[in-house]
């Protein structure tokens, strides 16, 4: 899968999760399925979110791009995002999401990007378009995530232990 990128934080968003011991590169993942399927998160901010996830390994029987895997990429590109804009107060649970399946990908890398649609102060929701190496769409998503307070017990849930 290559070099381990590297996801640039804005400062603030650094700091506002340092003081809550909460390590931001296994926050922004999707924990061990996204590790399993190779997903990247490449930028985050709560205006953008861009991942990678390569074809190989994730194809259904006929050697497509599997579109549970385009779900699972897109789904936690929105998170992030949604994230990114709950702050660390809230924590984002998807509660709805869509997928169309435009073309199939057959090798190489998928790439997707996550913009906000509505961001208010009880949900967030996303489009995600996943596109191939030649810039060709592949995948159109939405996500729907509730922003839901903070409660006793979530942090352990945030952290890694290393």
């Amino acid at each position: 899968m290559g070099e381990q990128q590297h996801v640039r934080f804005p400062q603030e968003v650094i700091d506002e999760y340092a003081t809550l011991g909460v390590d931001l590169p296994a926050l922004f993942s999707a924990g061990h399925l996204g590790t399993r399927m190779g997903v990247e998160i490449v930028e985050a901010s709560a205006d953008r979110v861009v991942g990678t996830m390569p074809v190989e390994g994730n194809t259904q029987p006929y050697g497509l791009l599997h579109g549970g895997a385009s779900a699972v990429l897109a789904e936690t590109l929105g998170s992030v995002g949604s994230m990114l804009h709950g702050g660390s107060s809230k924590i984002a649970v998807g509660v709805d999401l869509n997928c169309t399946h435009h073309r199939g990908a057959r090798s190489g890398l998928v790439t997707g990007v996550a913009t906000p649609v509505h961001r208010g102060r009880s949900t967030a929701t996303y489009e995600i378009v996943i596109t191939d190496e030649e810039g060709r769409r592949v995948c159109t998503a939405r996500l729907t995530c509730l922003l839901r307070d903070v409660r006793p017990g979530d942090g352990a849930h945030l952290t890694t232990t290393g």
